[in-house]
C-alpha cells in the first residue's frame, strides 16, 4: 500500500469519527465516560388481579375489601370472607376480626401472581374496647406500635374503609397504654413502610 493510500484511508477514518461526534452533539446526546445510574427498573407487577379471578359478591361469603402491599405501595383487593363461628353482640368487632383474618391469610395464587403480599403476621386477634376507652376503640392482641409499619398501615387502611369503623380508626393493645387514632391517607398508601400517621392518644368523652 502506497503512502498516499494510507494517508487517504487515515483521513477517511478521522472524518468518520468526527462525523459521529458531530451527530451525537447535534442530536442532543451527551457523551460520558462513566456509567449513568438511570435508577431502578420499573416494576413489572400489575398490582391488579384479573377480573375473572376477583372474588365478588356472587361468591359465597361476606364481600370485603382489604389492603395488601404491592410494588412497595398499598392496593386494595376484593375477597369473599367467611364469618367466624363465634357469636358476638358487637358486629363491628366481628367484622374487624374477619378483616384481620383476611390480612393474615396468604394471598391467593392470582394475587401473588399480580405481585401482592401481606406483612400482617398472626396470631392477631381483635377485641372490643374497655369501658374507659373512647367509643369505637378496637384492641389488638399486640400493641399497634410494635407491629411492622407496613402491617399497621394495612390494618389501618383496611379498617378505615370498612363498616368496622366510622372512618376514624382508634386502636389500642393488650396493655394499659391509651388508645390512639390512626389516619389512612395517600401518603400511608404510597409509603406503607413509613410510620403510620396518628392523631395521638385519644380519651373517652365525659
Amino acid at each position: 500500500m502506497t503512502r498516499v493510500s494510507r494517508t487517504r484511508r487515515t483521513g477517511a477514518v478521522v472524518a468518520g469519527v468526527l462525523t459521529l461526534a458531530f451527530c451525537a452533539t447535534a442530536c442532543g446526546i451527551r457523551t460520558t465516560s462513566v456509567p449513568v445510574d438511570a435508577g431502578p427498573a420499573p416494576s413489572r407487577m400489575p398490582c391488579e388481579v384479573p377480573r375473572k379471578d376477583v372474588i365478588t359478591q356472587a361468591s359465597p361469603g361476606l364481600p370485603v375489601r382489604v389492603y395488601l402491599e404491592c410494588a412497595s405501595e398499598l392496593a386494595s383487593v376484593e375477597r369473599a370472607a367467611r364469618l367466624p363461628d363465634e357469636k358476638t353482640t358487637d358486629t363491628r368487632v366481628r367484622l374487624a376480626q374477619v378483616l384481620l383474618d383476611e390480612l393474615q391469610a396468604r394471598p391467593s395464587a392470582a394475587e401473588r401472581e399480580a405481585g401482592f403480599t401481606t406483612e400482617v403476621r398472626g396470631p392477631l386477634v381483635v377485641s372490643p374496647g374497655r369501658s374507659a376507652d373512647p367509643a369505637g376503640t378496637l384492641r389488638l392482641s399486640r400493641q399497634p406500635e410494635d407491629l411492622p409499619a407496613a402491617a399497621l398501615a394495612q390494618i389501618v387502611c383496611t379498617f378505615a374503609e370498612s363498616a368496622a369503623t366510622d372512618g376514624k380508626v382508634v386502636l389500642a393493645g393488650p396493655g394499659d397504654y391509651p388508645a390512639r387514632a390512626y389516619v389512612c391517607g395517600e401518603e400511608t398508601k404510597s409509603r406503607p413502610d413509613s410510620s403510620v400517621p396518628t392523631l395521638g392518644p385519644v380519651t373517652a368523652s365525659p
